[in-house]
């Protein structure tokens, strides 16, 4: 018989739980915001270290072992012009290989940062990124060889600030921390006493690690004082499988000015925004009124919605309202600085089909179930028939699964595989071969649950999100989309790869990535 688990159920035992987080009754910490480093003032060299350390997720919590970047969770946010080098001086101190991945850059392969470019303990690496391309804002995380999701977990992960002559002539917020914030949203789990714990079980392979609490910047429901008046948040989802809708309490509008590949041709008004793992938006909120402001998001039920489309789930969660759960609040404080909301943003050209020299087709999708007790309770039915209840089953049974973070991983999932066209990733293939200055049509598909898609070193368009045209807010350009029904993309391939050191395509759940999801290229 198939696992079920009522809605009344669920709650009821969730209720019978003990708190996760002690200190999540204190006071609301104030917004973290991650250092500045303005490329400019340091003749180009960003530099910064891999390092363990312990953090506290709010005032007066235990302290969790952590990464970070130069910092005991999360990393600087470097600056950096169009037109120039970005000269990386990185340095790995953890007892772990790793990498970095510049997530958004248009960059050749070599220096991409994926899975060729090992640092090995104590080891380090200096590549040169020349930054060719608009404004927009993109960000730096791990990607080592089955190491991704632990290490972004623990908390390796920064953002990357393009700047040009075209948007600084817009007259945008642009005053760090004052009206232009970086918001890193991701969840984590805690154990009783408050401490970061990383599930580790088959079933968070499957569904991706989603944590009973988010963070904002690495706390816990913190406030940030901002302009009373025209403010820009930069919103990085950097949770390893949690897709975030976003709305404010009081059902204020904003509008989303950019995507992931930069500025949208002019600005889209909305009352939620949906932000999958890697992707990236910029709103711009106005707190001229003054009062008090809180950011929520709903439940993630994705993997509870079999074939349903995106739209459908955004239905449902939007009706949701009384389980919006509230990670930020906003006061406007500040004097606001000269700012505005243009008509226009930047000029984009048409997304044209007729460009494609090829169609690819790609399905996301597991592979096997290997050693899956929780799936054989499940019944015959795979992971189509593992609906949301198990998941929550499955959290509400953690203390039976979960693994501290920094403990060995070899065992993760229990030898669960991940695909792409039924092929788990293997560092020796090469899936695909681009010509190099052409466009090519990739058509999407996922089984079990919603995938968010991303492709090293291009930005496409998209052309058809489950079988509709996209929302106004993604018809820029973007190196990661939410995959469900049949997804059409126009890749465009600016960015020289080789062989040896070629490009990654895959699921940005992280654990999904872990366990195969991933491809790569080269071009031709």
């Amino acid at each position: 018989m198939p696992l079920t688990l009522t809605r009344r159920q669920l709650l009821a035992g969730l209720a019978a739980l003990p708190a996760l987080t002690p200190a999540a009754e204190a006071a609301a910490p104030d917004l973290p915001l991650p250092p500045l480093v303005d490329l400019e003032k340091t003749g180009g060299i960003a530099a910064f270290t891999a390092q363990k350390a312990t953090h506290q997720f709010s005032p007066g919590g235990p302290a969790s072992e952590s990464y970070g970047y130069s910092a005991s969770f999360l990393g600087p946010v470097f600056k950096v012009r169009a037109g120039t080098d970005m000269k990386v001086q990185f340095r790995n101190a953890l007892d772990v290989e790793t990498a970095v991945h510049w997530h958004g850059l248009l960059i050749p392969s070599a220096v991409d940062g994926g899975p060729h470019n090992p640092v090995a303990p104590g080891g380090t690496w200096e590549p040169t990124l020349p930054i060719r391309q608009q404004a927009c804002t993109a960000w730096y995380h791990p990607h080592p060889h089955g190491d991704t999701a632990r290490q972004v977990y623990m908390g390796l992960a920064g953002l990357i600030y393009i700047e040009d002559d075209a948007s600084a002539a817009l007259n945008l917020p642009a005053a760090y921390g004052v009206n232009d914030f970086p918001l890193v949203l991701q969840d984590r789990d805690f154990d009783d006493q408050g401490v970061m714990v990383y599930d580790t079980s088959p079933m968070a392979v499957m569904h991706g690690a989603r944590g009973a609490q988010v963070i904002v910047n690495g706390a816990l429901q913190p406030q940030a004082q901002v302009a009373k008046g025209l403010n820009r948040l930069r919103l990085l989802n950097g949770a390893n499988a949690r897709n975030f809708q976003l709305r404010f309490a009081d059902g204020r509008s904003f509008a989303v000015i950019a995507s992931d590949g930069g500025l949208l041709e002019k600005p889209v008004t909305v009352a939620t925004l949906v932000i999958a793992p890697g992707e990236r938006y910029e709103i711009l909120v106005d707190f001229a009124d003054g009062k008090p402001a809180a950011l929520q998001t709903f439940p993630d039920y994705n993997g509870d919605f079999g074939t349903g489309t995106i739209s459908a789930l955004k239905d449902r969660l939007a009706a949701m309202t009384h389980e919006a759960e509230t990670i930020l609040t906003f006061a406007p404080v500040k004097p606001a600085p000269a700012a505005k909301l243009p008509a226009s943003l930047a000029s984009l050209p048409a997304a044209n089909a007729a460009e494609a020299v090829q169609t690819r087709r790609f399905l996301l999708n597991p592979m096997n179930m290997m050693n899956m007790p929780m799936m054989e309770a499940a019944g015959q039915g795979g992971m189509a028939n593992m609906n949301h209840s198990g998941m929550m089953m499955q959290g509400m049974m953690k203390g039976m699964k979960m693994a501290m973070p920094g403990m060995d991983m070899s065992g993760l999932g229990m030898g669960m595989k991940m695909a792409i066209n039924d092929k788990s990733f293997d560092m020796a293939r090469i899936d695909a071969e681009p010509k190099l200055g052409s466009s090519e049509l990739w058509e999407l598909s996922g089984e079990a649950m919603a995938h968010p898609f991303h492709i090293h070193g291009v930005q496409f368009r998209v052309l058809e999100l489950d079988g509709a045209a996209p929302p106004e807010e993604q018809r820029g350009w973007k190196d990661t989309v939410l995959v469900n029904q049949k997804t059409r993309l126009l890749v465009r391939f600016t960015q020289t790869a080789t062989a040896e050191k070629p490009f990654m395509f895959h699921c940005h759940i992280l654990e999904h990535e872990d366990a195969g999801m991933m491809a790569q290229y080269r071009t031709v």
